[in-house]
């Protein structure tokens, strides 16, 4: 704005305002604002209009030199300044304390709307907190969006809403401004776009063939679609889904394909690719023609090595915090197993439940994710493996944000954000939603905006923004330029100065003024000025020292600048002085024991004392009630600190602080605490072979008691815990700084921590060092488990343990397997790669059945080969037993069990062994190939068969089993099952005592028809602590036992029996205890419970034969 001198007639003015801004001429004639001659221009007058074309940014540099002005033209200054401020605002001032400028509440959101769903409308969030209260427009790829009766956007208290939304016509970027009078705010961006996915093309697909045990996939060819698609596959029909079986199946995520790694002949049929389209209204399915697979049969399927054929990207970029997922799958015979591992690390644990999946998860992405990752698919045939890396990059993310400010007029303002971001982020600033660039007064550079001679106009609505590609965002802060006359209301000057005699006073003086006032101070009415112990600041603050009882009155402040005066008055009290009359005393104590620090004080009596305790300048709070700290009640001059249970961090300075509210005084004392010693430092490694490392160390702080020894820890990656390890030396004495750590295994990664210690105890430990792996070396043991046998004819199957990490002792790690026939001069050599190998199978169609092998293993790893294993025997595939068990006889021994006994095959043939005997049982009413099986684990000719139902008649038949399957049925034969017991326990049951010994007392069973006859009753007990248990039969209905001794008890349950088995218990508990249900005097306690685990149930099995051989006269 420039502001032009037209001409003064007298007695009136006129001036011409000329706003730039707006290309208009405003002329404004004062009318009302008489101007009296003087002699001579007024430097105060001119001095003033330069200040008030400072308010606007206007150019007052052509005042005619010639213009005589006095003192009174301030007035006329004030007028024209009244209504410029007016004009310039247009009469809508943004009130600084009142108005505040928009402030976001709610901003939009991306939206994902289904195509084709026009009859519902999109609708995009904006709520502002302002005031006034804030008006509302919006933009769409930068191009205000219409609104208005006719237009499909509808404005609703600042939300947008679109009717009958259309891809081609809707779809963009839209943006909410929110304008008040103190400025406008833009949203952040959000984009409208439109889910859709087309039907697959109607066109037949190609039938596909693949042979048994190979590899084959099935293309998807999705339609066209957005956002992705979820692929599912059905087999044949709907609702039939692909399952993964064994890892045979994979379904890309990527690319919808299908991958079989090992056909079989059931594969063959129809496969439908099923896509789903997920949208927050909507979700839509659609599956394509059939794909048609053929598996042909194969006489000898080929066993292939695996060969990945689903690889993730070799460079793969993912946002940090969310999941990123890597797809690998490998055909293979047998079917590959997948494994994955982070190069050059180890896979963190938020992925370990997907690590052997095809797909590896690695959910909440950090920064510490990225790296190389591997893919090994393997199996007995071989390996294959495939490597990529994992990019992670951020979206912006304040790490410096704007303030809003009130500055005064033609000062400086300067604003900084800063952001971090991957790939790096650009910033550019707003004001009031437009662009803001270098120009004039303004500089923009990258994250900093520097404002200079502040005017008005530079008041609004500033943003910072920040953009890559994977997002932007804003800082928004509000700019207040003020002006106004000084003003004490706020920020007077204190009324009350106490100031303590010898000591220093600081008056503040802090009016509200803009621009910043000029400031001084009188005492009384003489003007202060600098002086050996007056002081006014360049902030206006004035200090006093060396006070003594002279300096006591009142003080006040002036402020003046162009638009006023103020001033405020404040009286300086003088007071005595504090001081220590005694200070605490230096100390020296051992860990765990207790200290008092004496501190005492004399103060002015019109004041209260009060004492502070600070230890290394850091504050202490003596009275919580827990802790170390505290403080010793006595007179208000006395402040004494009493530390209870001194710990090491107790050491160092502790200083007193007595105060008043005129001045306070600190004397201080150094606590000495001796104790263990403090950690170690900087454990390093300094050389490392196979089994030894040698580790060097700085020693830690002592603790003011020499160190006497150091001990070792250390823990691998098999044992997490630390344990104390071998060294050499074997103790370590305290002036040592190396030693070496023996008895390592090789190729092992391993940290290490040392610990030192002292007569008072042992110290923390050092800080662990880097990880280290010891040397690779051969291995030095042989595997265990060695076996084998079975399998299909012609094959000789051999298995093993596989040998666990710390066995292995360096990578490219395998087995090496020597077999021959037994007898036979030479040893036949495989090599089995893969630390998890247990099983290798050798083929040879000259193989004769049950031939047996002499067979051992070593390990190997690329430093070399270890020992061999003791040899073992093994035996080449056997056939099935050719033999039938004879004379089979089936005996029922209760109502749920019968006995199971027949004549055996011969055990060892030239063509197999009989490893044991299959059981085959089946109702009358069922057919024999549903019957139900039991295998026994050894050669016995003889079974016991449970869980079986009351008075049945079941059919039984008996086959011999090996390796190779079973042989012939022997001749059924058939048994019915016996009535079941009754199932009622004992009823009444009570007791009588008779000096040492207790008798317990029933009432008799009586069975039903449906039930077998009861024969006696069992009688279990156990005295309390012991398991050993013992069981005893009558053929009456009572029992006695001798008293318990202490306060043990006894457990007695009481059952009914016959040839159905035992009934349900009755459990009684006997224990010499208060009398609970007892008559009086007898001191005894019997309690019943009825329906609990019977332990005559548990010991039937061990009891039922031998209970059928005792006759009732027995009981």
């Amino acid at each position: 704005m420039e502001v032009y001198w037209t001409s003064f007639p007298a007695p009136h003015a006129r001036l011409r305002l000329l706003r730039s801004p707006r290309k208009k001429e405003v002329s404004l004639l004062l009318r009302d604002c008489a101007l009296p001659t003087s002699s001579a221009p007024s430097s105060q007058l001119r001095t003033g209009l330069f200040f008030f074309g400072s308010l606007f940014g206007a150019n007052l540099d052509r005042v005619p030199e010639g213009l005589n002005l006095g003192m009174e033209h301030l007035v006329w200054l004030l007028c024209f300044g009244s209504l410029a401020l007016s004009y310039t605002s247009g009469g809508d001032v943004c009130v600084s304390g009142h108005d505040s400028g928009p402030v976001f509440e709610g901003q939009p959101s991306n939206v994902l709307f289904p195509e084709g769903l026009t009859e519902e409308p999109v609708t995009f969030t904006c709520q502002a907190r302002a005031s006034p209260a804030a008006t509302y427009r919006w933009k769409v790829n930068g191009t205000e969006v219409p609104l208005g009766a006719e237009s499909r956007y509808t404005l609703v208290a600042g939300n947008l809403l679109i009717d009958s939304p259309q891809r081609g016509r809707d779809a963009g970027s839209y943006q909410c401004l929110a304008t008040n009078r103190c400025g406008t705010v833009l949203s952040q961006p959000a984009n409208l776009k439109f889910g859709y996915v087309h039907p697959f093309p109607p066109d037949p697909r190609s039938p596909q063939t693949a042979y048994e045990g190979t590899g084959s996939t099935l293309n998807c060819q999705p339609p066209s679609h957005y956002p992705v698609l979820s692929y599912r596959w059905f087999f044949n029909e709907f609702p039939i889904f692909v399952k993964p079986d064994g890892g045979r199946w994979f379904i890309s995520q990527v690319t919808g394909n299908l991958h079989l790694a090992k056909a079989e002949l059931k594969d063959t049929g129809d496969y439908y690719c099923f896509t789903t389209n997920h949208m927050d209204l909507h979700t839509k399915n659609v599956f394509s023609r059939a794909n048609q697979l053929t598996v042909l049969p194969h006489a000898n399927p080929r066993r292939s090595a695996p060969k990945i054929k689903v690889r993730f990207p070799s460079e793969t970029y993912a946002l940090a915090g969310q999941t990123a997922r890597l797809e690998c799958f490998a055909y293979g015979n047998p079917v590959p197993i997948l494994r994955w591992r982070k190069v050059d690390s180890s896979l963190p644990p938020k992925v370990v439940p997907s690590a052997d999946t095809p797909t590896l998860t690695i959910p909440n992405l950090g920064f510490e994710d990225e790296g190389a990752y591997e893919c090994e698919a393997r199996n007995s045939e071989g390996q294959d493996s495939y490597q990529g890396r994992i990019i992670v990059q951020a979206r912006p993310e304040w790490t410096r944000v704007m303030r809003s400010s009130e500055v005064e007029i033609s000062s400086e303002m300067h604003w900084s954000c800063a952001v971090a971001g991957k790939p790096k982020p650009s910033i550019h600033w707003l004001r009031n939603g437009l662009p803001l660039r270098t120009q004039d007064r303004i500089e923009v550079n990258d994250g900093q905006l520097r404002i200079s001679h502040l005017t008005l106009e530079d008041s609004g609505m500033y943003q910072c923004v920040a953009e890559n590609k994977h997002g932007t965002i804003y800082s928004n802060a509000q700019l207040k330029v003020q002006v106004h006359a000084p003003d004490f209301r706020l920020s007077p000057v204190r009324r009350l100065i106490p100031a303590a005699r010898g000591g220093r006073a600081v008056m503040e003086c802090r009016p509200r003024a803009a621009p910043k006032p000029t400031l001084f101070w009188s005492r009384g009415t003489e003007l202060l000025t600098n002086s050996s112990r007056v002081m006014v600041t360049p902030e206006g603050n004035l200090w006093i020292t060396n006070i003594s009882r002279t300096d006591e009155g009142k003080y006040t402040c002036f402020a003046e600048n162009y638009l006023g005066k103020a001033n405020s008055t404040g009286v300086l009290s003088v007071r005595d002085a504090t001081k220590i009359t005694l200070a605490p005393s230096n100390a020296d104590i051992n860990q765990g024991e207790n200290v008092t620090l004496q501190c005492h004080a004399s103060h002015d009596p019109s004041m209260d004392l009060t004492f502070t305790w600070s230890l290394n300048g850091v504050s202490l709070d003596p009275e919580k009630s827990v802790g170390h700290y505290r403080r010793l009640e006595a007179k208000e001059t006395i402040g004494d600190l009493l530390i209870v249970n001194g710990q090491l961090r107790h050491a160092g300075i502790y200083s007193c602080t007595a105060q008043t509210v005129v001045d306070s005084t600190s004397a201080s004392a150094q606590l000495v605490v001796r104790g263990p010693p403090g950690p170690p430092g900087g454990v390093v490694i300094k050389d490392v072979n196979e089994t030894v490392v040698e580790l060097g160390w700085s020693q830690g702080y002592d603790n003011h008691s020499p160190i006497g020894k150091y001990i070792v820890k250390g823990r691998s990656a098999l044992a997490p815990g630390w344990k104390q390890m071998r060294t050499d030396p074997p103790t370590i004495e305290g002036n040592a700084e190396s030693a070496y750590v023996i008895g390592l295994l090789p190729w092992m990664d391993y940290k290490f921590q040392v610990i030192a210690s002292n007569i008072l105890g042992s110290g923390e430990p050092s800080t662990a060092s880097a990880a280290v792996r010891t040397r690779q070396a051969a291995p030095s043991v042989a595997p265990s488990g060695l076996g084998g046998g079975g399998g299909d004819r012609n094959e000789l199957i051999i298995t093993w343990t596989p040998m666990s990490r710390e066995y292995q002792n360096g990578d490219g790690f395998g087995y090496v397997l020597a077999f021959r026939k037994r007898g036979a001069p030479m040893w036949l050599v495989e090599r089995v790669p893969g630390a998890d190998s247990s099983r290798f199978i050798y083929n040879n169609q000259s193989l004769s059945l049950y031939c047996p092998f002499q067979v051992k293993i070593k390990a190997y790893n690329s430093q070399g080969e270890g020992p061999f294993s003791q040899t073992a025997v093994v035996h080449s595939a056997e056939e099935e037993p050719t033999d039938a068990p004879r004379r089979i006889n089936a005996t029922a021994l209760t109502a749920f069990d019968i006995m199971v006994s027949w004549e055996p095959v011969e055990h060892v043939t030239a063509n197999g062994a009989v490893q044991g005997y299959e059981i085959r049982y089946w109702r009358q009413q069922d057919r024999k190939e549903a019957a139900d099986r039991v295998r026994t684990a050894g050669l016995e000719p003889i079974a016991r068969v449970s869980g079986l139902r009351a008075v049945t008649l079941y059919y039984v038949a008996v086959l011999a089993y090996n390796s190779a399957g079973t042989g012939p049925s022997s001749p059924q034969t058939f048994v019915t099952t016996k009535k079941p017991p009754p199932n009622r326990p004992p009823g009444n049951v009570s007791w009588r005592t008779d000096g040492s010994w207790v008798t317990v007392i029933w009432d008799h069973v009586k069975a039903l028809k449906n039930e077998s006859a009861v024969l006696g009753y069992k009688i279990l007990y156990k005295h309390e602590g012991h398991h050993a248990l013992k069981v005893l039969e009558k053929n009456k209905r009572s029992f006695s036992l001798p008293l318990p001794k202490d306060d043990s008890y006894v457990v007695l349950e009481i059952c009914a029996w016959g040839e159905g088995g035992n009934g349900p218990p009755q459990e009684t508990i006997v224990s010499r205890d208060s009398v609970t249900f007892s008559t009086p005097g007898t001191g005894m306690m019997v309690q019943n419970s009825a329906g609990r685990l019977c332990l005559c149930h548990a010991l039937l099995p061990a009891v039922s034969v031998l209970l059928l051989l005792i006759g009732l006269g027995e009981l």
